[in-house]
């Protein structure tokens, strides 16, 4: 309640002056992309006002957006097609783009931009030595050798039907030992050797941390969940120009990029608004 009263009455300023509301929803990843927005509008339309209405849960930030208290977030192709629009599951990411891109526009008067390139999805997640020993690079070379391995992961991914029963079920996966764990447990299990395997996600900053690898999913599996701004067709029509800005960011980050930058704030304590900086200037993005 206080999150979604915060909101409210902040106005989607975007359509009517030159204020510009992102949003951003309540983890790494997303405190690093909503500042990524921000600096990046603020440097190529310096006549714009940006505020932010980030760290939201993430009802709270679609809310938000849907009652145009935000003019543009990041949002993921995967929550947008099941999640909002309560849509089947599909597995290729070009179908639930053009999905969500199409309904977005017709249902609520949003526009999906290009993805930004990363897929925060499920995963599959080895030490990067066990994995070269074993010869395993993605889940069907895993489910072969799965019967003399140890999963760690939380109860949620053992009992969702698009999860473990899915990979056992498409995969032929049947490990060793299955051992249920607090969710912020699974990666010291892994590096501690007291697990073989875990499930992770694609852009999880302990990756890169611990050297860690993700098996490929050959067979595509995980759902896609590609991030990409979305915008209010009222914002874009008031400030036209910024669909060229937020389109620069369009295959810039893909997942390896999206871990290393998570892991400069999670671990190496750096502010999200210092990551965004250092990257958009990496990228030749800010001068």
């Amino acid at each position: 309640m206080a999150l979604t009263a915060g909101v409210a009455g902040c106005g989607s300023a975007g359509s009517a002056n030159n204020t510009i509301v992102i949003g951003g929803k309540n983890f790494t990843e997303q405190l690093i992309m909503s500042n990524i927005l921000k600096q990046l509008i603020q440097h190529d339309d310096p006549k714009l006002t940006v505020k932010m209405k980030d760290n939201l849960d993430s009802n709270v930030a679609w809310e938000a957006m849907k009652s145009k208290d935000v003019d543009v977030y990041v949002e993921y192709t995967g929550t947008g097609l099941v999640n909002i629009l309560k849509d089947p599951v599909t597995t290729d990411p070009n179908k639930a783009y053009n999905e969500v891109k199409a309904q977005f526009q017709s249902k609520y008067h949003i526009t999906w931009l290009k993805p930004i390139g990363f897929n925060d999805t499920y995963a599959m997640v080895m030490q990067k030595s066990e994995a070269n020993k074993l010869g395993i690079t993605d889940i069907s070379q895993l489910a072969k050798q799965s019967g003399n391995l140890v999963l760690g992961t939380e109860q949620d991914f053992v009992t969702r039907n698009d999860a473990l029963p899915a990979m056992n079920k498409l995969y032929g996966t049947h490990f060793k030992a299955v051992k249920p764990m607090e969710i912020g447990l699974k990666y010291e299990a892994l590096i501690s050797n007291k697990v073989d395997v875990i499930d992770g996600f694609s852009t999880d900053p302990q990756i890169p941390e611990y050297n860690l690898v993700v098996l490929k999913d050959n067979k595509h599996l995980f759902p896609p969940y590609y991030a990409a701004p979305i915008i209010q067709d009222s914002t874009l029509k008031a400030h036209p120009e910024l669909k060229g800005i937020l389109n620069k960011l369009a295959g810039k980050i893909d997942d390896a990029e999206m871990q290393k930058l998570n892991e400069e704030v999670d671990q190496q304590k750096m502010t999200p608004a210092q990551v965004a900086k250092q990257w958009l200037t990496q990228q030749g993005l800010l001068s």
